[in-house]
């Protein structure tokens, strides 16, 4: 059985929701430190100029956890994404079969960013016909380590894998004699992202996700996967 970790990022990139459909297992990971303006609370769409952030305002102290951090709502943040989305999409072949969700989602008034984000996930997760995957998050799970490493290596154990997917770069802060002492296997993500149709002219890589499904529609399952078996 195959366990994969990551913390719940806002609207993710393709490679993300692969890591996903890759597992039996996937575990959000929300117990850990939030990074401020990292992939968390924000992710990129395309514009008429290139790349445009999409920022969630968010209410932190330094040292609080994922699962902890709330949303800053006097800020009109979602009326501010969704017109986004809008202004950038409204051509795109398939935004109107998903602009009712993203409409209701940045309607609604957020406390949880991880909420937020693992709705959001949970979406594509459905969108992109990923059914054989169980997701839960770390908090709700017990007597994890608060080691990096052990932390992961429980989270595999309570999940039932016998192997963990990493990312690329895993490698490089994993302590890869200790998953081996522990009987659990390391596989790396080797992740090949597609090109795709995009509206404004020279396709740019590393989107949110949203960008392949608005361009792509029910071809973005097969697109997103398709060379990474």
């Amino acid at each position: 059985m195959i366990a994969a970790i990551h913390q719940p990022q806002y609207l993710p990139w393709s490679g993300y929701i692969d890591k996903i459909r890759r597992a039996d297992a996937f575990c959000f990971l929300d117990n850990v430190q939030y990074k401020k303006n990292e992939w968390q609370n924000r992710n990129r769409i395309k514009n008429v100029q290139g790349a445009q952030w999409l920022t969630v305002p968010a209410l932190y102290e330094f040292g609080q956890k994922i699962r902890d951090i709330k949303i800053n709502n006097k800020v009109k943040w979602g009326k501010k994404h969704f017109a986004a989305l809008r202004t950038n999409y409204a051509k795109a072949p398939f935004f109107k079969e998903h602009s009712g969700f993203f409409e209701e989602t940045f309607s609604r008034q957020w406390e949880s960013l991880a909420d937020l984000n693992i709705h959001i996930i949970e979406y594509f997760i459905k969108v992109l016909e990923i059914s054989d995957t169980k997701t839960v998050r770390a908090s709700d799970l017990k007597n994890l380590s608060e080691d990096p490493t052990g932390r992961l290596i429980d989270i595999c154990r309570t999940l039932g894998a016998d192997t963990y997917l990493a990312g690329a770069d895993g490698a490089n802060y994993m302590d890869m004699e200790t998953f081996d002492k522990n009987g659990i296997k390391v596989i790396f993500q080797q992740y090949v992202h597609p090109e795709y149709p995009q509206l404004f002219g020279e396709f740019i890589s590393h989107l949110s996700v949203l960008d392949v499904v608005f361009n792509m529609g029910p071809e973005s399952p097969a697109l997103i996967f398709g060379q990474n078996k």
